[in-house]
């Protein structure tokens, strides 16, 4: 028991952290995720609506993620109620699923210092503001590509954002995300060196939409 308590106090970072001081943070980080790469190495085996054959889900809103310049704060403390079943389900539309609006708000929104609704709502202008390239909706087959071409396809779109302000992330060899960062007013910026983490991939597994 003595040595626990010696190590406790030798690594304090080894209690479990009660999370940041909502709404102190930098800047926001909005991640948008292709839904069909997703749903093919996850979403189906996990049955998720987000993946049914009529969902017609191209690039969906993963998070709005507060950001500090150098990490990032989550499972703040926060004073407001949880949001309702009704609103989780309103964000369906552009975010896939409510578990998802639910998981974003327990882990990121609550460090955004303002109410579920207002976290929403901020997602949800952060998300529409963006120009998502719509040649990738029209692919008719599954392809291998460099991520590079996503990050360009993007910059072209979306002319205010600059290539430090954008980063594409792979996994298991598929384009997983892009990753845009925005100040707090969802101006773009640049992102800190801890989110730029671009994909170097030049064959890229890009899944169509069903």
């Amino acid at each position: 028991m003595l040595r626990v308590l010696a190590l406790l106090m030798i690594l304090p970072g080894a209690l479990a952290a009660k999370g940041e001081k909502p709404g102190s943070f930098d800047y926001y980080v909005l991640a948008l995720s292709w839904s069909p790469n997703w749903c093919l190495r996850e979403g189906n085996a996990k049955g998720s609506s987000q993946c049914d054959a009529d969902a017609d889900f191209g690039w969906v809103l993963h998070g709005l993620w507060p950001q500090f310049e150098k990490g990032w704060p989550s499972y703040c403390p926060s004073s407001f109620r949880n949001p309702s079943r009704s609103m989780t389900k309103s964000m369906v539309d552009i975010m896939g699923s409510s578990g998802l609006a639910w998981h974003q708000w327990k882990k990121h929104g609550v460090c955004a210092g303002m109410s579920p609704t207002e976290y929403y709502e901020l997602s949800r202008t952060a998300f529409q503001q963006i120009n998502r390239p719509a040649a990738f909706r029209k692919l008719p087959r599954a392809v291998t590509l460099p991520a590079s071409l996503i990050e360009d396809a993007f910059l072209q779109d979306n002319p205010a954002i600059e290539a430090d302000g954008l980063t594409v992330t792979c996994k298991s060899n598929a384009i997983q995300e892009v990753r845009i960062c925005l100040t707090k007013d969802l101006e773009p910026r640049v992102c800190g060196r801890d989110v730029m983490r671009d994909c170097t991939l030049q064959k890229a597994e890009f899944a169509p939409i069903p």
